[in-house]
């Protein structure tokens, strides 16, 4: 069971997922996401994931989602996913960052800015990593 997003229908599987996805959204220029947001999520820009889920999962219909847990093709499994070792290491989009043009990089660096606003959290990323 996840969410349609009330704006675009784009299915995830959590209330975390939606907020996250109608914030990025937003934030990254989309004026519809910015617009319900801001008549169904007064001050949404303010709070965090766990502020914002709620609020809307309120307004969005609930819809059967499955997780395809199978590995992409040709994907190779050689190398590390984390990022800096450990379990607590940030991957994240910075993991992809050579398949990224310039505009997308900046939007990625704006939104890891904004997060770390949101959160309180002062330390910028380290050289090469996108959170």
């Amino acid at each position: 069971m996840g969410y349609a997003c009330p704006v675009c229908d784009e299915h995830v599987p959590d209330a975390e997922h939606l907020a996250d996805h109608l914030a990025f959204a937003a934030v990254t220029g989309d004026d519809a996401h910015e617009s319900w947001l801001d008549e169904h999520a007064p001050g949404w820009e303010s709070g965090g994931t766990e502020d914002l889920a709620p609020r809307v999962t309120a307004h969005a219909e609930t819809v059967d989602f499955d997780v395809d847990t199978h590995p992409v093709e040709g994907h190779d499994h050689d190398h590390d996913h984390a990022r800096g070792g450990g379990s607590g290491a940030r991957g994240g989009a910075g993991a992809a960052r050579g398949a990224l043009d310039d505009e997308a990089q900046r939007i990625l660096e704006e939104a890891a800015e904004m997060t770390r606003e949101m959160t309180g959290d002062d330390q910028p990323a380290s050289e090469g990593e996108t959170e």
